[in-house]
Protein backbone atom coordinates (compact mmCIF):
# COMPACT_ATOMS: atom_id res chain seq x y z
CA UNK A 1 0.00 0.00 0.00
CA UNK A 2 1.27 3.44 -1.40
CA UNK A 3 1.75 6.25 1.45
CA UNK A 4 0.65 8.94 -0.38
CA UNK A 5 -3.08 9.77 0.00
CA UNK A 6 -4.72 11.50 -3.31
CA UNK A 7 -6.19 14.48 -2.49
CA UNK A 8 -9.75 14.93 -2.89
CA UNK A 9 -11.75 15.91 -5.68
CA UNK A 10 -11.50 19.78 -6.97
CA UNK A 11 -14.95 20.10 -7.42
CA UNK A 12 -18.42 20.38 -5.01
CA UNK A 13 -18.91 17.22 -3.57
CA UNK A 14 -22.29 15.88 -3.39
CA UNK A 15 -23.60 13.74 -0.14
CA UNK A 16 -26.33 11.46 0.75
CA UNK A 17 -28.65 13.27 3.05
CA UNK A 18 -30.46 9.47 4.65
CA UNK A 19 -28.12 7.66 7.36
CA UNK A 20 -29.45 4.41 5.89
CA UNK A 21 -28.94 4.30 1.97
CA UNK A 22 -31.31 2.77 -0.30
CA UNK A 23 -33.60 1.85 2.25
CA UNK A 24 -36.65 0.33 1.15
CA UNK A 25 -39.83 1.69 -0.31
CA UNK A 26 -43.05 0.44 0.98
CA UNK A 27 -45.13 -1.14 -1.75
CA UNK A 28 -48.48 -0.28 -3.04
CA UNK A 29 -51.57 0.30 -1.07
CA UNK A 30 -52.47 -3.37 0.96
CA UNK A 31 -49.35 -5.08 -0.66
CA UNK A 32 -46.51 -6.50 1.42
CA UNK A 33 -44.02 -3.88 2.24
CA UNK A 34 -41.45 -5.79 0.06
CA UNK A 35 -39.13 -3.34 -2.98
CA UNK A 36 -39.50 -4.43 -6.38
CA UNK A 37 -36.62 -6.30 -7.96
CA UNK A 38 -34.83 -4.40 -10.91
CA UNK A 39 -35.04 -6.17 -13.96
CA UNK A 40 -30.94 -5.82 -15.63
CA UNK A 41 -30.34 -6.62 -19.23
CA UNK A 42 -26.66 -7.11 -19.74
CA UNK A 43 -25.39 -6.37 -23.55
CA UNK A 44 -21.83 -8.03 -23.59
CA UNK A 45 -19.75 -10.17 -24.29
CA UNK A 46 -18.49 -13.79 -22.46
CA UNK A 47 -15.62 -14.76 -20.51
CA UNK A 48 -15.86 -19.23 -20.19
CA UNK A 49 -13.78 -18.95 -17.23
CA UNK A 50 -16.68 -16.87 -15.29
CA UNK A 51 -15.07 -14.11 -13.98
CA UNK A 52 -15.90 -11.36 -16.38
CA UNK A 53 -18.21 -10.30 -19.17
CA UNK A 54 -21.86 -11.75 -18.58
CA UNK A 55 -20.99 -14.33 -16.79
CA UNK A 56 -19.70 -11.19 -14.23
CA UNK A 57 -22.42 -9.26 -14.82
CA UNK A 58 -25.57 -11.32 -13.90
CA UNK A 59 -23.19 -12.73 -10.54
CA UNK A 60 -22.93 -8.82 -9.71
CA UNK A 61 -26.99 -8.17 -10.78
CA UNK A 62 -27.88 -10.81 -8.85
CA UNK A 63 -25.86 -9.96 -5.74
CA UNK A 64 -26.58 -6.49 -6.02
CA UNK A 65 -30.78 -7.50 -5.55
CA UNK A 66 -31.80 -7.54 -9.80
CA UNK A 67 -32.57 -9.82 -11.87
CA UNK A 68 -29.88 -10.34 -14.70
CA UNK A 69 -30.54 -10.63 -18.39
CA UNK A 70 -28.02 -11.09 -21.05
CA UNK A 71 -27.75 -10.47 -25.06
CA UNK A 72 -24.98 -11.91 -26.18
CA UNK A 73 -22.31 -9.34 -28.60
CA UNK A 74 -19.53 -11.24 -28.72
CA UNK A 75 -17.49 -14.77 -27.55
CA UNK A 76 -14.16 -14.61 -26.05
CA UNK A 77 -11.67 -16.88 -25.22
CA UNK A 78 -10.19 -15.71 -22.44
CA UNK A 79 -8.98 -17.14 -18.91
CA UNK A 80 -7.46 -15.55 -15.86
CA UNK A 81 -4.27 -14.92 -17.97
CA UNK A 82 -5.58 -12.94 -21.05
CA UNK A 83 -7.85 -12.87 -24.14
CA UNK A 84 -7.02 -15.27 -26.71
CA UNK A 85 -9.65 -15.41 -29.14
CA UNK A 86 -12.83 -13.36 -30.00
CA UNK A 87 -15.84 -14.41 -32.42
CA UNK A 88 -18.72 -11.82 -33.17
CA UNK A 89 -21.82 -13.73 -33.99
CA UNK A 90 -23.92 -12.17 -37.10
CA UNK A 91 -25.63 -9.00 -36.56
CA UNK A 92 -29.30 -10.68 -37.34
CA UNK A 93 -28.30 -12.47 -34.48
CA UNK A 94 -27.84 -9.94 -32.20
CA UNK A 95 -31.21 -7.86 -32.83
CA UNK A 96 -32.95 -11.53 -32.56
CA UNK A 97 -31.84 -11.28 -29.01
CA UNK A 98 -32.68 -7.91 -28.42
CA UNK A 99 -36.22 -8.78 -29.54
CA UNK A 100 -36.57 -11.82 -27.48
CA UNK A 101 -35.91 -9.88 -24.45
CA UNK A 102 -37.55 -6.73 -25.24
CA UNK A 103 -40.58 -8.64 -26.44
CA UNK A 104 -41.28 -10.10 -23.19
CA UNK A 105 -39.79 -8.02 -20.44
CA UNK A 106 -39.73 -4.75 -19.14
CA UNK A 107 -36.14 -3.59 -18.84
CA UNK A 108 -35.48 -1.43 -15.90
CA UNK A 109 -31.81 -0.48 -16.94
CA UNK A 110 -29.20 -1.75 -19.06
CA UNK A 111 -25.67 -2.47 -18.59
CA UNK A 112 -23.68 -2.60 -21.59
CA UNK A 113 -19.79 -3.56 -21.87
CA UNK A 114 -18.01 -4.87 -24.81
CA UNK A 115 -19.57 -3.94 -27.61
CA UNK A 116 -16.26 -5.20 -29.90
CA UNK A 117 -16.89 -3.42 -33.65
CA UNK A 118 -18.92 -0.09 -35.54
CA UNK A 119 -21.60 -2.57 -36.52
CA UNK A 120 -22.22 -3.97 -32.93
CA UNK A 121 -22.29 -0.21 -31.40
CA UNK A 122 -24.69 1.19 -34.42
CA UNK A 123 -26.97 -1.58 -33.57
CA UNK A 124 -27.00 -1.69 -30.03
CA UNK A 125 -27.27 2.16 -30.48
CA UNK A 126 -30.03 1.94 -32.74
CA UNK A 127 -32.09 -0.44 -30.53
CA UNK A 128 -31.76 1.51 -27.69
CA UNK A 129 -32.93 4.79 -29.39
CA UNK A 130 -36.15 2.77 -30.42
CA UNK A 131 -36.70 1.19 -27.12
CA UNK A 132 -36.21 3.67 -24.02
CA UNK A 133 -34.67 2.31 -20.70
CA UNK A 134 -34.70 4.80 -17.93
CA UNK A 135 -31.21 4.22 -17.08
CA UNK A 136 -28.15 2.78 -19.28
CA UNK A 137 -24.87 1.73 -18.24
CA UNK A 138 -22.02 1.97 -20.38
CA UNK A 139 -18.86 0.20 -19.59
CA UNK A 140 -16.76 1.18 -22.54
CA UNK A 141 -14.52 -2.01 -22.67
CA UNK A 142 -11.88 -0.79 -25.14
CA UNK A 143 -8.72 -2.47 -22.71
CA UNK A 144 -8.84 -5.27 -20.63
CA UNK A 145 -6.97 -5.44 -16.72
CA UNK A 146 -4.63 -7.56 -18.36
CA UNK A 147 -3.44 -4.54 -21.23
CA UNK A 148 -5.09 -6.57 -24.23
CA UNK A 149 -7.25 -4.78 -26.68
CA UNK A 150 -10.79 -5.56 -26.72
CA UNK A 151 -11.99 -2.48 -28.91
CA UNK A 152 -11.15 -2.74 -33.05
CA UNK A 153 -9.62 0.96 -33.19
CA UNK A 154 -11.96 1.85 -35.97
CA UNK A 155 -14.78 1.86 -33.68
CA UNK A 156 -13.45 4.06 -31.11
CA UNK A 157 -14.73 7.24 -32.16
CA UNK A 158 -18.65 5.08 -32.75
CA UNK A 159 -17.97 4.95 -29.03
CA UNK A 160 -17.41 8.21 -28.31
CA UNK A 161 -20.16 8.88 -30.27
CA UNK A 162 -22.71 6.79 -28.10
CA UNK A 163 -21.48 8.37 -24.58
CA UNK A 164 -24.17 10.92 -25.07
CA UNK A 165 -27.04 8.64 -25.17
CA UNK A 166 -26.27 6.39 -21.89
CA UNK A 167 -26.53 8.03 -18.15
CA UNK A 168 -23.70 6.78 -16.65
CA UNK A 169 -20.36 5.66 -17.70
CA UNK A 170 -17.56 3.54 -15.92
CA UNK A 171 -14.28 3.54 -18.12
CA UNK A 172 -10.66 2.55 -16.45
CA UNK A 173 -7.87 5.04 -15.83
CA UNK A 174 -6.86 3.91 -19.92
CA UNK A 175 -10.31 4.06 -21.42
CA UNK A 176 -10.91 7.00 -19.94
CA UNK A 177 -7.72 8.92 -21.41
CA UNK A 178 -8.33 7.04 -25.51
CA UNK A 179 -12.00 8.59 -25.10
CA UNK A 180 -10.76 11.81 -24.01
CA UNK A 181 -7.70 11.36 -26.52
CA UNK A 182 -5.35 11.88 -23.89
CA UNK A 183 -2.40 10.20 -22.12
CA UNK A 184 -3.80 8.31 -19.08
CA UNK A 185 -3.59 9.99 -15.83
CA UNK A 186 -1.54 9.43 -13.29
CA UNK A 187 -3.12 11.13 -10.57
CA UNK A 188 -7.03 11.22 -9.08
CA UNK A 189 -6.86 14.98 -10.03
CA UNK A 190 -5.46 14.30 -13.80
CA UNK A 191 -8.59 11.86 -14.09
CA UNK A 192 -11.28 14.13 -12.63
CA UNK A 193 -10.38 16.86 -14.90
CA UNK A 194 -10.47 14.59 -17.99
CA UNK A 195 -13.92 13.13 -16.54
CA UNK A 196 -15.01 16.63 -15.83
CA UNK A 197 -14.59 17.72 -19.42
CA UNK A 198 -16.39 14.54 -20.91
CA UNK A 199 -19.32 14.49 -18.51
CA UNK A 200 -19.49 18.50 -19.54
CA UNK A 201 -19.21 17.62 -22.83
CA UNK A 202 -21.37 14.73 -23.30
CA UNK A 203 -24.02 15.03 -20.23
CA UNK A 204 -23.10 11.66 -18.92
CA UNK A 205 -21.83 11.04 -15.72
CA UNK A 206 -18.30 9.74 -16.14
CA UNK A 207 -17.23 7.44 -12.63
CA UNK A 208 -13.82 8.01 -12.37
CA UNK A 209 -11.86 4.18 -10.71
CA UNK A 210 -8.89 4.45 -8.84
CA UNK A 211 -8.05 0.91 -9.21
CA UNK A 212 -5.53 2.46 -12.09
CA UNK A 213 -3.75 4.94 -9.95
CA UNK A 214 -1.83 4.65 -6.92
CA UNK A 215 -2.29 5.79 -3.29
CA UNK A 216 -3.84 4.37 -0.48
CA UNK A 217 -7.39 5.16 -2.11
CA UNK A 218 -8.79 3.36 -4.57
CA UNK A 219 -12.17 4.35 -4.24
CA UNK A 220 -14.42 5.75 -7.12
CA UNK A 221 -15.67 9.45 -8.40
CA UNK A 222 -18.79 10.19 -10.02
CA UNK A 223 -18.50 13.18 -11.92
CA UNK A 224 -22.00 14.73 -12.97
CA UNK A 225 -21.85 16.84 -16.09
CA UNK A 226 -22.50 20.48 -13.47
CA UNK A 227 -19.18 19.63 -12.62
CA UNK A 228 -19.90 18.40 -9.13
CA UNK A 229 -18.55 15.01 -7.94
CA UNK A 230 -19.26 12.46 -5.12
CA UNK A 231 -16.04 10.01 -3.92
CA UNK A 232 -16.80 6.98 -2.46
CA UNK A 233 -12.81 6.01 -0.26
CA UNK A 234 -11.91 2.57 -0.40
CA UNK A 235 -8.51 1.45 0.74
CA UNK A 236 -5.84 -0.51 -1.53
CA UNK A 237 -5.87 -3.82 -1.41
CA UNK A 238 -2.59 -6.42 -2.77
CA UNK A 239 -4.82 -8.35 -4.52
CA UNK A 240 -4.17 -10.43 -8.28
CA UNK A 241 -7.92 -10.94 -7.70
CA UNK A 242 -8.88 -8.26 -10.03
CA UNK A 243 -10.32 -9.89 -13.08
CA UNK A 244 -13.46 -8.43 -14.32
CA UNK A 245 -13.60 -5.68 -11.84
CA UNK A 246 -14.83 -3.55 -14.28
CA UNK A 247 -17.33 -5.52 -15.63
CA UNK A 248 -19.13 -6.38 -12.05
CA UNK A 249 -18.76 -2.55 -10.70
CA UNK A 250 -20.68 -1.37 -14.09
CA UNK A 251 -23.15 -4.45 -14.13
CA UNK A 252 -23.92 -3.91 -9.88
CA UNK A 253 -23.81 -0.14 -10.51
CA UNK A 254 -26.67 -0.23 -13.14
CA UNK A 255 -28.77 -3.02 -11.00
CA UNK A 256 -27.93 -0.11 -7.91
CA UNK A 257 -29.67 2.67 -9.85
CA UNK A 258 -32.43 0.53 -10.52
CA UNK A 259 -33.41 0.23 -6.69
CA UNK A 260 -32.96 3.55 -6.47
CA UNK A 261 -35.13 3.88 -9.72
CA UNK A 262 -37.98 1.92 -8.40
CA UNK A 263 -38.00 3.53 -5.19
CA UNK A 264 -38.60 6.72 -6.63
CA UNK A 265 -41.50 5.32 -8.91
CA UNK A 266 -43.31 3.42 -5.68
CA UNK A 267 -43.04 6.53 -3.63
CA UNK A 268 -44.58 8.64 -6.25
CA UNK A 269 -46.80 6.76 -7.85
CA UNK A 270 -46.02 6.66 -11.37
CA UNK A 271 -43.85 5.00 -13.89
CA UNK A 272 -40.03 4.36 -14.39
CA UNK A 273 -39.87 6.18 -17.40
CA UNK A 274 -41.20 9.22 -15.46
CA UNK A 275 -38.70 8.87 -12.54
CA UNK A 276 -35.15 10.74 -13.11
CA UNK A 277 -32.46 10.05 -10.92
CA UNK A 278 -30.90 12.59 -9.09
CA UNK A 279 -27.30 12.83 -8.30
CA UNK A 280 -27.58 11.42 -4.93
CA UNK A 281 -28.83 8.76 -6.25
CA UNK A 282 -26.27 7.78 -8.37
CA UNK A 283 -23.90 8.49 -5.09
CA UNK A 284 -25.94 5.97 -3.06
CA UNK A 285 -25.97 3.59 -5.87
CA UNK A 286 -21.71 3.89 -6.16
CA UNK A 287 -21.30 3.70 -2.62
CA UNK A 288 -22.89 -0.04 -2.53
CA UNK A 289 -20.99 -1.26 -5.67
CA UNK A 290 -17.62 -0.09 -4.56
CA UNK A 291 -18.09 -1.49 -0.78
CA UNK A 292 -19.46 -4.74 -2.61
CA UNK A 293 -16.98 -4.91 -4.82
CA UNK A 294 -14.45 -3.94 -2.33
CA UNK A 295 -15.41 -7.05 -0.35
CA UNK A 296 -15.13 -9.38 -3.30
CA UNK A 297 -11.86 -8.44 -4.26
CA UNK A 298 -10.75 -9.06 -1.15
CA UNK A 299 -12.42 -12.50 -0.68
CA UNK A 300 -11.26 -13.41 -3.83
CA UNK A 301 -8.20 -15.11 -3.10
CA UNK A 302 -10.09 -17.70 -1.46
CA UNK A 303 -11.49 -19.19 -4.39
CA UNK A 304 -8.48 -20.28 -6.03
CA UNK A 305 -9.56 -20.26 -9.39
CA UNK A 306 -6.71 -19.91 -12.38
CA UNK A 307 -3.30 -21.03 -12.28
CA UNK A 308 -1.89 -18.05 -10.21
CA UNK A 309 -0.24 -16.73 -13.33
CA UNK A 310 -2.93 -14.22 -14.40
CA UNK A 311 -5.39 -12.26 -12.06
CA UNK A 312 -8.06 -14.39 -10.74
CA UNK A 313 -12.11 -13.35 -10.79
CA UNK A 314 -13.60 -11.84 -7.46
CA UNK A 315 -15.63 -13.18 -5.34
CA UNK A 316 -18.35 -12.36 -6.11
CA UNK A 317 -20.88 -13.91 -3.48
CA UNK A 318 -18.77 -13.01 -0.49
CA UNK A 319 -21.47 -10.22 0.96
CA UNK A 320 -23.94 -12.78 0.22
CA UNK A 321 -22.35 -15.55 2.41
CA UNK A 322 -21.28 -13.08 5.05
CA UNK A 323 -24.90 -11.73 5.49
CA UNK A 324 -26.01 -15.41 5.25
CA UNK A 325 -23.93 -16.25 8.67
CA UNK A 326 -24.67 -13.75 10.05
CA UNK A 327 -28.87 -14.65 9.56
CA UNK A 328 -28.10 -17.68 11.23
CA UNK A 329 -30.92 -19.32 13.32
CA UNK A 330 -28.57 -21.58 15.22
CA UNK A 331 -27.76 -21.01 18.45
CA UNK A 332 -23.77 -20.18 19.01
CA UNK A 333 -21.88 -23.12 19.10
CA UNK A 334 -20.31 -21.83 23.10
CA UNK A 335 -24.39 -22.01 23.84
CA UNK A 336 -24.09 -26.02 23.53
CA UNK A 337 -20.42 -27.00 24.01
CA UNK A 338 -20.19 -29.55 27.05
CA UNK A 339 -17.10 -30.91 26.33
CA UNK A 340 -13.68 -29.78 25.04
CA UNK A 341 -12.28 -31.41 21.99
CA UNK A 342 -10.45 -33.99 23.83
CA UNK A 343 -13.95 -34.95 25.28
CA UNK A 344 -13.00 -32.97 29.03
CA UNK A 345 -16.21 -31.94 30.65
CA UNK A 346 -16.61 -27.83 30.76
CA UNK A 347 -17.79 -27.88 34.02
CA UNK A 348 -15.77 -24.89 35.54
CA UNK A 349 -13.60 -26.58 37.77
CA UNK A 350 -10.42 -25.08 36.21
CA UNK A 351 -9.82 -22.30 33.85
CA UNK A 352 -8.53 -25.11 31.61
CA UNK A 353 -12.05 -26.76 31.59
CA UNK A 354 -13.91 -23.56 30.89
CA UNK A 355 -14.94 -23.33 27.26
CA UNK A 356 -14.10 -24.63 24.31
CA UNK A 357 -10.87 -24.24 22.45
CA UNK A 358 -11.00 -21.22 20.11
CA UNK A 359 -10.10 -22.45 16.45
CA UNK A 360 -7.96 -19.75 16.21
CA UNK A 361 -5.27 -18.50 18.60
CA UNK A 362 -5.95 -15.04 20.17
CA UNK A 363 -2.52 -14.14 20.50
CA UNK A 364 -1.34 -11.53 23.08
CA UNK A 365 -3.67 -9.07 24.19
CA UNK A 366 -2.34 -5.12 25.00
CA UNK A 367 -3.97 -5.20 28.46
CA UNK A 368 -3.16 -8.18 29.91
CA UNK A 369 -5.07 -10.89 31.53
CA UNK A 370 -5.88 -10.36 35.23
CA UNK A 371 -4.90 -13.89 35.72
CA UNK A 372 -5.82 -17.52 34.72
CA UNK A 373 -9.91 -17.16 34.73
CA UNK A 374 -10.01 -13.99 32.48
CA UNK A 375 -7.47 -15.47 30.42
CA UNK A 376 -9.07 -18.44 29.97
CA UNK A 377 -11.71 -16.09 28.42
CA UNK A 378 -9.33 -14.30 25.86
CA UNK A 379 -7.96 -17.80 24.84
CA UNK A 380 -11.56 -18.73 24.06
CA UNK A 381 -12.82 -15.67 22.05
CA UNK A 382 -9.82 -15.78 19.61
CA UNK A 383 -11.80 -16.75 16.94
CA UNK A 384 -14.21 -13.63 16.88
CA UNK A 385 -11.91 -11.26 18.06
CA UNK A 386 -10.30 -11.95 14.74
CA UNK A 387 -13.24 -11.79 12.92
CA UNK A 388 -13.83 -8.50 14.50
CA UNK A 389 -10.22 -7.22 13.44
CA UNK A 390 -10.85 -8.59 9.62
CA UNK A 391 -14.72 -6.76 9.35
CA UNK A 392 -14.86 -3.96 6.38
CA UNK A 393 -16.15 -1.64 9.08
CA UNK A 394 -13.15 -2.18 11.49
CA UNK A 395 -10.40 -2.25 8.67
CA UNK A 396 -12.07 1.39 7.07
CA UNK A 397 -12.08 3.01 10.62
CA UNK A 398 -8.37 2.13 10.94
CA UNK A 399 -7.00 3.70 7.82
CA UNK A 400 -9.77 6.39 7.33
CA UNK A 401 -11.05 5.49 4.44
CA UNK A 402 -14.39 4.55 6.32
CA UNK A 403 -17.23 6.38 4.46
CA UNK A 404 -19.04 9.38 7.03
CA UNK A 405 -22.53 7.80 6.65
CA UNK A 406 -21.14 4.36 7.60
CA UNK A 407 -19.95 6.31 10.80
CA UNK A 408 -22.21 8.05 11.70
CA UNK A 409 -24.79 4.77 11.29
CA UNK A 410 -22.43 2.98 13.99
CA UNK A 411 -22.26 6.03 16.33
CA UNK A 412 -26.24 6.49 15.98
CA UNK A 413 -26.80 3.07 17.68
CA UNK A 414 -23.44 3.34 19.76
CA UNK A 415 -25.58 6.35 21.81
CA UNK A 416 -28.54 4.19 22.08
CA UNK A 417 -26.14 1.40 23.25
CA UNK A 418 -24.39 2.65 25.54
CA UNK A 419 -27.34 4.57 27.68
CA UNK A 420 -28.69 1.23 28.44
CA UNK A 421 -25.10 -0.05 29.19
CA UNK A 422 -24.90 2.56 31.64
CA UNK A 423 -28.20 1.31 32.75
CA UNK A 424 -26.50 -2.40 32.94
CA UNK A 425 -23.41 -1.27 34.67
CA UNK A 426 -25.40 0.56 37.35
CA UNK A 427 -27.00 -2.80 38.28
CA UNK A 428 -23.82 -4.36 38.39
CA UNK A 429 -22.75 -1.85 40.75
CA UNK A 430 -26.00 -2.26 43.10
CA UNK A 431 -24.87 -5.86 43.36
CA UNK A 432 -21.42 -6.06 44.05
CA UNK A 433 -20.14 -6.90 46.80
CA UNK A 434 -17.40 -5.07 48.16
CA UNK A 435 -17.15 -0.95 47.71
CA UNK A 436 -14.23 -1.14 45.25
CA UNK A 437 -16.27 -2.90 42.65
CA UNK A 438 -19.36 -0.80 43.79
CA UNK A 439 -17.20 2.51 42.26
CA UNK A 440 -15.98 1.09 39.79
CA UNK A 441 -18.71 -0.44 38.07
CA UNK A 442 -20.92 2.87 39.08
CA UNK A 443 -17.54 5.51 37.67
CA UNK A 444 -18.11 3.29 34.50
CA UNK A 445 -21.86 4.20 34.31
CA UNK A 446 -21.00 7.80 34.62
CA UNK A 447 -18.45 7.76 31.49
CA UNK A 448 -20.44 5.50 29.10
CA UNK A 449 -23.17 8.59 29.79
CA UNK A 450 -20.23 11.00 29.27
CA UNK A 451 -18.79 9.53 26.01
CA UNK A 452 -22.30 9.64 24.44
CA UNK A 453 -23.05 13.46 24.98
CA UNK A 454 -19.33 14.31 23.99
CA UNK A 455 -18.20 11.46 21.14
CA UNK A 456 -21.92 11.10 19.81
CA UNK A 457 -24.07 14.13 20.08
CA UNK A 458 -20.92 16.32 18.62
CA UNK A 459 -20.52 13.98 15.58
CA UNK A 460 -24.35 13.61 15.22
CA UNK A 461 -25.63 16.96 16.03
CA UNK A 462 -26.24 17.81 12.38
CA UNK A 463 -27.18 14.30 10.88
CA UNK A 464 -30.35 12.95 10.45
CA UNK A 465 -30.98 9.79 13.11
CA UNK A 466 -32.62 6.28 12.91
CA UNK A 467 -34.75 7.18 15.68
CA UNK A 468 -34.44 3.92 17.27
CA UNK A 469 -32.47 1.18 18.56
CA UNK A 470 -31.91 -1.86 15.39
CA UNK A 471 -32.22 -5.33 16.17
CA UNK A 472 -28.74 -5.60 16.80
CA UNK A 473 -28.49 -2.83 19.37
CA UNK A 474 -31.99 -4.03 20.90
CA UNK A 475 -30.26 -8.00 21.05
CA UNK A 476 -27.38 -6.77 23.00
CA UNK A 477 -28.36 -4.19 25.18
CA UNK A 478 -31.43 -6.40 26.15
CA UNK A 479 -29.14 -9.30 26.95
CA UNK A 480 -26.31 -7.11 28.89
CA UNK A 481 -29.20 -5.90 31.15
CA UNK A 482 -30.69 -9.27 31.17
CA UNK A 483 -27.57 -10.43 32.20
CA UNK A 484 -26.87 -8.25 34.90
CA UNK A 485 -30.61 -8.03 36.60
CA UNK A 486 -31.28 -11.65 36.15
CA UNK A 487 -28.20 -14.00 36.66
CA UNK A 488 -25.45 -13.69 39.06
CA UNK A 489 -23.04 -10.97 39.93
CA UNK A 490 -19.92 -12.74 37.86
CA UNK A 491 -22.53 -13.45 35.01
CA UNK A 492 -23.10 -10.03 34.58
CA UNK A 493 -19.17 -8.79 35.32
CA UNK A 494 -18.51 -11.13 32.62
CA UNK A 495 -21.18 -9.87 29.70
CA UNK A 496 -20.34 -6.18 30.14
CA UNK A 497 -16.42 -7.05 30.02
CA UNK A 498 -16.65 -7.42 26.02
CA UNK A 499 -17.38 -4.03 25.84
CA UNK A 500 -14.27 -2.86 27.74
CA UNK A 501 -11.62 -5.70 26.31
CA UNK A 502 -12.41 -5.57 23.11
CA UNK A 503 -13.13 -2.15 22.03
CA UNK A 504 -9.51 -0.96 24.16
CA UNK A 505 -8.13 -4.20 21.96
CA UNK A 506 -9.74 -2.72 18.72
CA UNK A 507 -8.70 0.90 19.98
CA UNK A 508 -5.16 0.11 20.95
CA UNK A 509 -4.48 -1.71 17.20
CA UNK A 510 -5.36 0.70 15.34
CA UNK A 511 -4.34 3.59 16.86
CA UNK A 512 -0.93 2.83 15.16
CA UNK A 513 -2.75 4.00 11.62
CA UNK A 514 -3.70 7.14 13.84
CA UNK A 515 -2.36 10.69 12.67
CA UNK A 516 -3.88 14.70 13.41
CA UNK A 517 -5.19 14.64 10.23
CA UNK A 518 -7.59 11.32 10.55
CA UNK A 519 -11.21 11.47 10.06
CA UNK A 520 -11.64 9.40 13.40
CA UNK A 521 -8.73 10.24 15.26
CA UNK A 522 -10.83 10.95 18.46
CA UNK A 523 -12.38 7.43 18.20
CA UNK A 524 -9.02 6.10 17.49
CA UNK A 525 -7.45 8.23 20.54
CA UNK A 526 -10.67 7.60 22.65
CA UNK A 527 -10.64 3.67 22.78
CA UNK A 528 -6.53 3.30 22.26
CA UNK A 529 -5.80 5.81 24.86
CA UNK A 530 -3.92 4.83 28.33
CA UNK A 531 -6.87 6.31 30.09
CA UNK A 532 -8.76 3.52 28.70
CA UNK A 533 -6.74 1.21 29.08
CA UNK A 534 -6.49 1.57 32.98
CA UNK A 535 -10.49 1.09 33.14
CA UNK A 536 -9.77 -1.99 31.11
CA UNK A 537 -7.47 -3.43 33.73
CA UNK A 538 -9.81 -2.54 36.80
CA UNK A 539 -12.65 -4.44 35.30
CA UNK A 540 -10.50 -7.57 34.24
CA UNK A 541 -9.43 -7.64 38.12
CA UNK A 542 -12.52 -7.31 39.24
CA UNK A 543 -14.07 -10.23 36.80
CA UNK A 544 -10.92 -11.90 37.77
CA UNK A 545 -11.71 -12.20 41.51
CA UNK A 546 -15.58 -12.85 40.81
CA UNK A 547 -14.66 -15.65 39.01
CA UNK A 548 -12.30 -17.07 41.64
CA UNK A 549 -15.03 -16.71 44.56
CA UNK A 550 -18.13 -18.52 41.91
CA UNK A 551 -18.89 -21.83 42.25
CA UNK A 552 -18.04 -23.92 39.21
CA UNK A 553 -21.92 -23.79 37.49
CA UNK A 554 -21.36 -19.96 38.01
CA UNK A 555 -18.45 -19.77 35.93
CA UNK A 556 -19.41 -21.67 33.24
CA UNK A 557 -22.65 -19.46 32.91
CA UNK A 558 -20.68 -16.55 32.93
CA UNK A 559 -17.97 -17.76 30.25
CA UNK A 560 -20.52 -18.59 28.04
CA UNK A 561 -22.11 -14.84 28.55
CA UNK A 562 -18.72 -13.66 27.83
CA UNK A 563 -18.51 -15.30 24.73
CA UNK A 564 -22.07 -14.00 23.67
CA UNK A 565 -21.14 -10.14 24.46
CA UNK A 566 -18.11 -10.75 22.12
CA UNK A 567 -20.11 -12.23 19.25
CA UNK A 568 -22.25 -9.49 20.01
CA UNK A 569 -19.60 -7.05 19.73
CA UNK A 570 -18.89 -8.41 16.46
CA UNK A 571 -22.34 -7.95 15.04
CA UNK A 572 -22.69 -4.48 16.73
CA UNK A 573 -19.55 -3.53 14.47
CA UNK A 574 -20.53 -5.09 11.45
CA UNK A 575 -24.33 -3.80 11.03
CA UNK A 576 -23.57 -0.69 9.54
CA UNK A 577 -22.46 -2.52 6.10
CA UNK A 578 -25.52 -4.75 6.89
CA UNK A 579 -27.59 -1.42 6.67
CA UNK A 580 -26.84 -1.45 2.13
CA UNK A 581 -29.96 -2.03 1.09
Amino acid sequence: MMAEQPTAPACAPTTPTSPVPGASASGASGAPQTARVPRVLSIAGTDPSGGAGIQADLKSIAASGGYGMCVTTSLVAQNTCGVREVFTPPLEFLTAQLAAVFDDVTVDTVKIGMLGDVDTIRTVRTWLSEHPVPVVVLDPVMIASSGDRLLQAEAEQALRDLVPLVDVITPNIPELAVLCQKEPAQTFDEAHEQAANLAAATGTTVIVKGGHLCGQDAGNTAVFPDGTCAHVRTPRLDSRNTHGTGCSLSSSLATRLGVELLQHTEAAGHTAEQSVLTSEDIHRALQWSTRWLHEAIAAGAGLQVGSGEGHGPVDHAARARRLEAAASAYPWHHLLATTDSEGNTLDGTSPERLLPVSPVPAGEAVVKPAGPWTAALWAAGGETWHQILDLPFVRALGDGTLDEDLFAFYLDQDALYLRDYSRALATLSARADIAEAQVHWAAGAHEAIAAESQLHEGWLANRARLGGPSPITMGYTNFLRASVAGDDYVVGAAAVLPCYWLYEEVGAVLSSQNHADHPYAEWLSMYGGEEFAAEVARSLAEVERAFEAASPAQRVRAARAYLSACVYEREFFDQAHRALR
